[in-house]
């Protein structure tokens, strides 16, 4: 294979494999010789690292390179080792020596050499090169036999390239692998959502490649909980993971009992601690541990777990004596932690260190393409669940997915709302299939809920604006936001809220346009007066 471009080669002087003396020694197979033997590659310069001991042997093989190939450049590197099989110092040296070499690949090919050197040697050549600390391919030498014996001094070739999308059956393979992985994140679920396929395909990788935090964002229901077992799951099939999956609702810890949950405490470190107790985090050891509605943890215990992520280490309640959970981390919340931090609430430091990796996942309103797809998901759930299949017949499908796709289906509680309706139509379907008077019963049901929902939730600017919008405003400006939202809740008309509003300034004016002040203050957010009404 011709090359139009310089070939530079790294490797080790091979020790016994390279070793001859007298004329025999171009009759036998010797590696670093016998890859500047072949014909169709050129060696522009062979980078040869050789131990001190074996200086002799490598002017020798300098020399004899320079006769069969008098183009081919062989600079003779000094590596001395203390122990060739210890890996740390062969991968700390040869790292040092990759690192202070100038790669051009416009200008030239690298190779590396991994027929000679130890078996430690090739694995590091292996991991630098896998690394991209060495933008190489990697070459393969072995004498040709015939009767067992070397039918040729230079024997054959093979050139490796790592990247396997270059292999048209590996590349399939890994493809599909991808393609299952992505299945495996979304249970399964057929989903048509671009953005959202494209969210999980983004979290297929994090999942695998990196040990991270990851912080979940998105509303209560949307799936964080099964998506976090579902990260776990799959990094305990490809990346080793092998401890435990804790999941603990911060929302659900309160002053010395968060610290206990999470931390564990000695006995007699307060009231009740009649023994010790381990905690969550150590529980967690060597596994994954989830934190949920992880912006309700109180000040105090976002300290201790973030001693605990940077140093892998913390102090129970009554122990002086540290404690070392080698755990990873998926938080999840449905808050805007940046607001969080503006007011005192959540720790920026904290903060910066879950902020690595952070994903939203939609609501299902945002969703609505793949209601379809989690209906039957629901549907074959609930069959596993109370081990009877339950089925809609097409009438009774096509109702309950107009009306779940329609804008009336607010799906306030999102997954949690459809897992609900599902187990209700299936529950109350008369010989295990779900008619259209099933749907129409479930469909008042959920209108009511969620007009007894809306009608509970005060408005504020965490409600009524996006996440984008939230973190483009102030935190005195959402809290003025706030105040104006409850004053328009408390009055019935536009003119007067903005009585209520302006009541000093109002007076100060000689035309009192109190409705098209508030009305112009609103727009400023993208709301209108009609939609808080409603």
């Amino acid at each position: 294979m011709p090359y139009s471009r310089p070939t530079i080669v790294f490797g080790f002087l091979g020790s016994n494999l390279d070793r001859a003396s007298g004329p025999e020694r171009w009759s036998k197979w010797r590696p670093t010789v016998a890859m500047c033997q072949q014909e169709d590659l050129l060696i522009s310069r062979l980078e040869l690292l050789v131990e001190p001991k074996f200086s002799e042997l490598a002017r020798q093989v300098k020399a004899d390179i320079e006769k069969v190939s008098p183009d081919t450049m062989v600079v003779v590197h000094e590596f001395p080792l203390k122990d060739p099989w210890d890996f740390q110092e062969v991968y700390e040296r040869l790292y040092d020596f990759v690192r202070g070499f100038s790669f051009d690949t416009d200008k030239a090919d690298y190779l590396i050499h991994l027929t000679t050197g130890t078996h430690v040697a090739q694995i590091c050549w292996f991991l630098l090169n896998e690394a991209n600390f060495i933008p190489a391919r990697l070459l393969q030498t072995s004498p040709s036999r015939e009767g067992g014996r070397d039918a040729s001094a230079a024997g054959r070739y093979e050139i490796i390239d790592l990247d396997l999308s270059k292999y048209d059956r590996l590349s399939t393979r890994f493809a599909q692998e991808q393609e299952r992985a992505l299945d495996f994140l979304k249970s399964g679920i057929a989903t048509k959502s671009k953005s959202f396929n494209k969210l999980i395909g983004q979290i297929e990788l994090v999942a695998v490649n990196s040990k991270a935090p990851i912080l979940i964002m998105g509303p209560t229901g949307a799936g964080k909980s099964m998506l976090a077992g579902r990260i776990y799951d799959l990094r305990r099939e490809r990346a080793g993971l092998g401890g435990r999956f804790v999941e603990v609702n911060c929302a659900t810890l309160r002053g010395d009992q968060a610290m206990s949950a999470l931390f564990g405490h000695r006995r007699g470190a307060f009231t009740g601690a009649q023994s010790d107790r381990p905690g969550l985090l150590k529980e967690a050891d060597k596994g994954l541990i989830f934190l949920d509605e992880i912006g309700e943890l109180g000040l105090d215990e976002q300290a201790m777990l973030l001693r605990a992520l940077e140093d892998k280490t913390f102090l129970p309640l009554g122990s002086d004596k540290a404690v070392q959970s080698d755990f990873q981390l998926i938080a999840g919340t449905n808050r805007d932690l940046r607001a969080q931090v503006a007011a005192g609430k959540f720790r920026d430091d904290l903060l910066a260190r879950i902020n690595l990796w952070t994903f939203t996942l939609p609501s299902l309103a945002e969703r609505r393409e793949d209601i379809a797809a989690n209906l039957d998901f629901e549907l074959e759930r609930f069959a596993k669940t109370h081990r009877r299949q339950v089925r809609m017949n097409k009438e009774a499908r096509e109702t309950f997915l107009k009306f779940a796709r329609s804008p009336e289906a607010k799906w306030s509680a999102n997954f949690r709302d459809l897992n609900a309706a599902v187990t209700r139509m299936a529950t109350l379907a008369p010989r295990g299939r779900i008619t259209v008077e099933c749907v129409e019963t479930e469909m008042a049901r959920l209108r009511e809920g969620w007009r007894e929902v809306n009608a509970n939730m005060p408005q504020t600017g965490s409600t009524v604006l996006n996440e984008e919008q939230r973190a483009a405003i102030d935190p005195f400006d959402l809290a003025q936001l706030d105040y104006v939202l409850q004053v328009c809740r408390e009055s019935k008309t536009l003119s007067d809220a903005g009585r209520k509003l302006f009541a000093v300034s109002r007076t100060k004016r000689a035309k009192m346009n109190d409705a098209d002040r508030l009305k112009k203050y609103l727009a400023r957010f993208k709301l209108r007066w009609d939609d808080l009404a409603e």
